[in-house]
């Protein structure tokens, strides 16, 4: 029976990682044109579901109908991302850090084949509506965790999706932005009432709006239905009572609340004292005149909204960050970056995740206790009762990449008290975590403060946990504008509760909740949008990825130096210091003959401009001791009767010894001592009779060399060089592409969004080659104009070669972007490829036609041999475009194989 085009429906969905049930056959249907609000602790397949219903994860069993749409259908699934918004989990997790705020929107439109004017009206109507119209040219990575949200919020509303999918958006948000942020939605919902809203939220009380509750644990459903049913038939008046009692009885005793003892003053000095603190960067202040104290175990907290300077203000208190004005000390100490001793006994925890993804939960916090000088036994026992406090022990062998954002966030804190600090410093240190996971945190909060007196200075969104503050702070756009107990700052601004004091505190402030309303320009240019035609959306959709990469790629000056410079220093370093060129050959003689002869020999040695006589040898033991140090690289050895030979038309024998241990050179030293005998015989032969020169001479040895007539190594160097330099460095920065998006998650982008794996990877390879064909140009005229290197054959044959391999060697770098998992594996992996087949199998240093078996088919295998082919050609022989057609055709299959294997490689979902 098919679904209806009105609801979700999902039958018996089971999902696994790494044989670990997270979702157990799950069975629900949700309406469509609805609110629907996820919610549940950390870890118990909210995420994961949600990414199951989009379609940006891999169905393992069952079956899913989002809005009638077959999700384990591809020709379906593909044609309904166009309907479909998908932010992911995580702070700014769908955006480019790089890239502006109007520019992440735009890109975003384009994906979404949106024309410019629709863009422009959209972009501009989404930015006054979040109150970001100030920062349309701030780039994201600049931005705090609350604007980032509300830029990835922007940048899923731009093309008007039927269904919204939001995973804990406003995780780290201030409660201002978080109802800027709904207020928009719902705004959004007005415009298009039809459009389904599905959220997993860590806040309950924003579960409050939602018109349809799903509560989940463990990987189960506990109930689904309209919110006002589900707290009715669990009698209660909250969504937060109501998960309360779906809950088994043991999870139940988890969640309750807890006393904090008050706040005894011991008459200590404080701790951490602050004057006038203020931090700015360049002309813009971040932090401006705060002052503030703080005693022996006391819990502060730092309320604001993003932006403000909270986080600026902690780091500079930890010497993270320099003081621009005023003064701080902690102890009584004056803050200074050098000050080991004091930083020992500070507990400092980021708002971003700072620990090691690719060390385990256990090694990262062992990690973090050697780095306080603990010993070995005792950084074993805090690493266990932090395992154990903050219940991350079933998970001590897992790295921090696959675990949800709430056993992140206690890894973290779980690391900033492994050296069982004198202050705790802690920037949001709850956010995205469920509450039975935050009543863990507070109430090991409360016990370092009532029992071991130790200082907290804590920032946070939850207005529960402020109120659970001994003091607090209210600051906004760097300036404090309220500090007292919470009561006394509910009471001052005359409200019910802290949210609305604190937001009273923001509104005089100039702040305002109301957003932009809709505009009729906006609504026109929706209706008029122009269709594009299909063949072009595919190019530009391919434009819109590649544009994004351009962007990114110029504004990230090191791999834009090592672009150009990389092949440049190359090809500069090869041609000047390799070279099988040989103009000195240092020699010494030892003379046993002493006569007219052995002399006329040694005359013929020093009138060679290759050979550079040093003192002679006393014996042969002194000789053979000179080429052992590398004194001298040939001993000529005259035995006694040379001179007696020669007089009696005898073959007279003399000895060569040559330092054979680099055999190359070796070689080259043999050839030139051989031609100097040559000489001197030839020389000798004139004066002889012609009855026995025969004898002596009976070859004549005449050498002619072809095509490079000089002999000079740079010849023959140069080409393959820029040969090596075009398949290393493209090959490696367009190995990072695919991977680097993996790593920060805006890989998930291409899984919600209607572009097909194809234009993602066309869209990402141009930028790359066309700074490879820039190089490229340069390496020719560097060639030909500063090393002197004629180019005898015709450039354009050249420059299609260089093209097609440029082509093939991106590919290649996609190629291996899409299978490795770290952009350190694609650096490492993608050097040992092209340096090892390049350089041995690529006719670099011998061609590849002196290959034999394996090796042979080895380096025909590879697109670098069939370019040193039409380098070498164009650049010695004088060859053009008919010569190198086979070459082409082999480049052209290779950059085509490439692609084809990076296509298949690169799935369209999440697994």
């Amino acid at each position: 029976m098919g679904a209806s085009a009105s609801e979700i429906r999902v039958e018996g969905v089971s999902h696994a990682y790494g044989g670990r049930n997270v979702l157990h056959d799950i069975s629900l249907t949700l309406p469509a044109g609805q609110t629907i609000a996820f919610i549940g602790p950390d870890g118990v397949g909210k995420s994961t579901l949600l990414g199951l219903i989009a379609g940006v994860r891999h169905l393992q069993r069952g079956a899913i109908h989002t809005l009638g749409v077959d999700i384990s259908n591809r020709a379906e699934r593909e044609a309904f991302l166009s309907r479909l918004a998908f932010m992911p989990q995580g702070l700014g997790k769908n955006l480019y850090p790089t890239l502006s705020v109007r520019e992440n929107i735009d890109f975003f439109g384009r994906l979404f084949a949106l024309d410019a004017t629709t863009r422009a009206n959209r972009i501009t109507h989404l930015l006054d509506a979040t109150g970001l119209a100030p920062f349309p040219d701030r780039p994201a990575g600049h931005l705090s965790g609350g604007m980032k949200q509300k830029v990835s919020l922007c940048c899923s509303l731009v093309h008007e999706p039927d269904l919204l999918i939001l995973d804990e958006p406003t995780t780290g948000v201030d409660p201002l932005s978080r109802r800027q942020f709904w207020a928009l939605v719902e705004q959004m919902r007005a415009e298009r009432p039809s459009m389904t809203v599905i959220v997993s939220t860590a806040y309950m009380d924003e579960a409050e709006r939602f018109s349809w509750l799903v509560a989940m644990n463990d990987g189960r459903i506990l109930a689904s239905g309209p919110t006002d049913e589900v707290k009715k038939q669990t009698h209660t008046t909250t969504v937060e009572a109501a998960y309360i009692s779906l809950l088994p009885a043991a999870d139940q005793k988890e969640i309750s609340d807890f006393a904090i003892p008050p706040y005894q003053d011991d008459g200590s000095p404080p701790v951490i004292d602050a004057e006038n603190l203020t931090r700015k960067f360049g002309s813009f202040t971040a932090v401006d005149h705060v002052s503030f104290r703080i005693r022996r175990g006391e819990i502060f907290g730092f309320l604001g909204s993003n932006g403000c300077g909270k986080s600026t203000t902690m780091k500079m208190l930890t010497g993270l960050l320099d003081i621009t004005s005023g003064t701080a000390t902690l102890f009584g100490h004056p803050i200074t970056p050098g000050d080991m001793k004091t930083r020992m006994l500070i507990g400092y925890m980021s708002q971003g995740f700072s620990l090691y993804e690719e060390l385990t939960v256990r090694q990262n916090l062992m990690l973090q206790a050697e780095l306080f000088q603990l010993s070995s036994t005792e950084a074993k026992q805090r690493v266990e009762n932090m395992l154990r406090s903050f219940q991350l022990a079933d998970e001590a062998d897992s790295r921090p990449t696959g675990l949800p954002l709430g056993f992140r966030q206690r890894l973290q804190l779980a690391a900033a008290c492994i050296n069982n600090p004198d202050i705790l410093i802690l920037d949001e240190p709850t956010s995205g975590v469920d509450p039975a996971a935050r009543d863990m945190f507070w109430k090991h909060l409360v016990a370092l403060s009532r029992q071991k007196h130790v200082t907290i200075f804590v920032s946070t969104h939850f207005m529960n946990e402020a109120a659970r503050c001994d003091r607090i702070s209210l600051m906004d756009k760097g300036k404090v504008l309220a500090m007292g107990t919470p009561a006394e700052i509910t009471k001052e601004e005359g409200a019910s509760t802290l949210e609305d004091a604190f937001i009273s505190c923001l509104e005089k402030a100039g702040n305002s909740i109301a957003v932009a309303k809709s505009q009729q320009a906006t609504s026109a240019a929706t209706g008029a949008m122009r269709t594009i035609p299909t063949y072009i959306r595919w190019f530009s959709r391919c434009w819109a990825f590649a544009r994004r990469e351009a962007v990114e790629l110029m504004r990230d000056r090191l791999r834009l130096m090592f672009a150009i410079l990389g092949p440049t220093i190359l090809l500069l370093i090869s041609a000047y210091s390799i070279s099988f060129d040989i103009n000195t050959i240092r020699y010494t003689v030892v003379d046993y003959d002493h006569t007219h002869a052995s002399r006329e020999l040694v005359e013929q040695f020093r009138g060679s401009r290759y050979f550079q006589e040093t003192a002679f040898s006393p014996d042969r033991e002194t000789l053979e001791t000179r080429i052992r140090h590398g004194q001298v690289a040939m001993g000529l050895d005259i035995p006694p009767g040379f001179g007696r030979d020669v007089a009696a038309m005898r073959n007279p024998a003399i000895g060569v010894v040559i330092d054979g241990s680099m055999p190359f050179l070796s070689a080259n030293v043999r050839s030139y001592t051989d031609a100097v005998l040559l000489t001197y015989m030839a020389n000798m032969q004139k004066t002889l009779p012609a009855s026995v020169t025969s004898s002596l001479i009976p070859v004549s040895i005449v050498p002619r060399f072809v095509y490079n007539q000089e002999f000079r190594s740079i010849f023959a160097m140069t080409p393959g060089t820029i040969m090596l330099a075009l398949i290393l460095v493209p090959t490696m920065l367009t190995a990072l592409g695919v991977v680097r998006e993996k790593e920060i998650g805006s890989i998930m982008n291409l899984y919600a969004s209607p572009a097909s794996s194809g234009q993602y990877l066309v869209g990402k390879q141009l930028p790359y080659v066309a700074l490879a064909g820039m190089a490229y140009l340069v390496l020719v005229a560097l060639s030909v104009t500063v090393l002197g290197v004629p180019l005898k054959g015709s450039f354009i044959g050249l420059s299609i070669g260089a093209t097609l391999y440029i082509l093939a060697s991106t590919g290649l770098g996609l190629l291996i972007s899409t299978f490795v998992s770290s952009q350190v594996a694609a650096i490492f992996g993608t050097a040992i490829i092209c340096l090892i087949m390049s350089a041995n199998f690529s006719g670099l240093l011998y061609p590849v036609s002196t290959l034999t078996g394996f090796t042979y088919y080895l380096g025909k295998a590879f697109p670098a041999s069939w370019f040193q082919l039409i380098s070498l050609g164009s650049f010695t022989k004088g060859l053009g475009i008919k010569s190198f057609l086979s070459m082409y055709l082999a480049l052209g299959g290779f950059a085509a194989l490439y692609m084809v294997g990076a296509r298949l490689f690169l799935k369209k979902q999440d697994t």
